[in-house]
């Protein structure tokens, strides 16, 4: 049987794809514009009467639809449950609502752990090509391994692939046969896109102390969010940095054409900006499209911690939530609360650690506005109970707010609470000095 045939007889429809789906099953996606329609999820949904102790499990969810709706499920409970490794806003409310679980991961091992949870993995995937190839578009991150790990060890019963002519092709490890799929469905949506945020003033700051850390040819990695978008905007006058990271950096067309990104001092990968996954406005994607110089590899590349730090002056940028006064740090949740997860942040710290002339930096404003109008300060003596460590105080090196640098490696713990301390909102420091000279040893006079 040729491909084309065989493509042809894997042919199926959304609902024959939601009939799959059996009692007790977990279903997986991939991440952010990679996992499957809303129109794939509701079909699922659309079977809960008939389904028992069925699991969906994504991460990133960019494609709005009732599965994080609280009230929704809190109907479907017990039937279909939401299961998510990496939250953002979109899922936020059905987390607060307490309808969903949680599966920790880090982004290296992602794969594994989703090859050993998924009775059926679903990837949005370009159409195949002349020879049989589908692309894996904009998201590589675990879906390539999962497959192929999930199918070999018998876990995996199906395979999905939702074929999109709106996804582009991305190049480098990112090409999977039709052979390794069970099915497929042809179904065009949107990919969705996303503006440039609008850095605060505070953002603008935090930015300035970051890129006085960042030197010629550095090799970079960054989050989301607006003090990225700052820092992004300020790099004007630096040159040949080089990219190995999670996600494509933001106006990263832009920094190509200035010269600021050139990848030509990395060790692997010259000339080429590596990453796992795509977000973006059409302009990126337009751009990454089928562009010898953007590679995607599975995370568990791309993110691995010794690979990362094989590049000399490795400078990964990630934010956080909370720095407690011994420099452990919270980024994915505050208590019981679920806010997003590990994602790649504890990869490119380790790797950023052990290379020669790294850095990493934890970005985060010094106190956050509750209601009442009250501050409520980002570094605390210790952390609400049930908050998950991110990263371990082991790992912590640069703690960045809008008022200094601290700098954390080669400090005594004392000496470390000093140093944030001073990095602190003003007008919260004089409890974080009474929590030190209860706390902390030596003791003070």
């Amino acid at each position: 049987m040729s491909w084309s045939e065989e493509y042809k007889r894997k042919l199926i429809s959304l609902e024959e794809a939601a009939k799959l789906v059996k009692n007790g099953d977990t279903v997986c996606t991939g991440l952010a514009v990679g996992a499957c329609s809303a129109d794939m999820y509701h079909a699922i949904l659309d079977r809960n009467e008939e389904l028992v102790d069925v699991r969906i499990s994504d991460t990133v969810q960019v494609r709005p639809t009732r599965l994080y709706d609280p009230e929704y499920m809190a109907g479907l409970d017990g039937r279909i449950n939401h299961m998510p490794v990496f939250s953002i806003a979109t899922a936020r409310k059905v987390n607060n609502a307490r309808m969903t679980d949680f599966y920790p991961s880090a982004s290296s091992d992602m794969a594994d752990k989703f090859a050993a949870k998924a009775d059926i993995f679903i990837a949005m995937i370009t159409p195949p090509n002349q020879q049989g190839f589908i692309n894996l578009g904009l998201t590589n991150f675990y879906s390539m391994e999962a497959i192929r790990k999930g199918r070999a060890s018998g876990k995996q019963r199906v395979t999905i692939g939702e074929v999109n002519e709106n996804m582009p092709v991305i190049y480098g490890n990112n090409w999977m046969h039709v052979s390794e799929f069970d099915a497929f469905v042809e179904h065009n949506t949107p990919i969705p896109t996303f503006g440039r945020g609008q850095p605060s003033e505070i953002d603008k700051t935090i930015a300035k102390y970051v890129l006085e850390l960042i030197n010629d040819g550095d090799t970079i990695q960054m989050g989301i969010g607006g003090i990225p978008e700052a820092v992004v905007s300020g790099l004007e006058g630096k040159h040949d940095l080089g990219v190995l990271t999670e996600m494509f950096p933001i106006g990263l067309p832009q920094l190509v054409q200035k010269g600021i990104i050139s990848n030509t001092k990395k060790p692997f990968h010259r000339g080429i900006t590596v990453a796992t996954f795509c977000m973006g406005d059409q302009t990126m994607y337009d751009y990454v499209r089928e562009n010898p110089a953007c590679e995607f590899y599975p995370a568990s590349y791309t993110n691995n911690p010794g690979f990362i730090a094989q590049h000399p002056n490795m400078v990964a940028m990630n934010m956080a939530l909370l720095v407690d006064l011994s420099g452990q740090i919270v980024s994915e949740g505050i208590g019981h609360t679920q806010i997003s997860g590990t994602g790649g942040q504890l990869d490119f710290m380790l790797g950023s650690h052990w290379s020669k002339g790294g850095k990493g930096l934890t970005l985060i404003s010094s106190a956050r506005k509750m209601k009442d109008g009250s501050l409520s300060s980002s570094i605390v003596p210790e952390f609400p109970a049930g908050s998950p460590v991110t990263v371990p105080r082991t790992f912590a090196q640069y703690v960045i707010t809008e008022y200094g640098v601290a700098n954390l490696r080669f400090k005594s713990r004392r000496e470390r609470a000093e140093e944030l301390i001073a990095v602190a909102h003003p007008d919260l420091r004089g409890e974080l000095r009474g929590a030190l000279k209860k706390n902390f040893y030596p003791k003070s006079n």
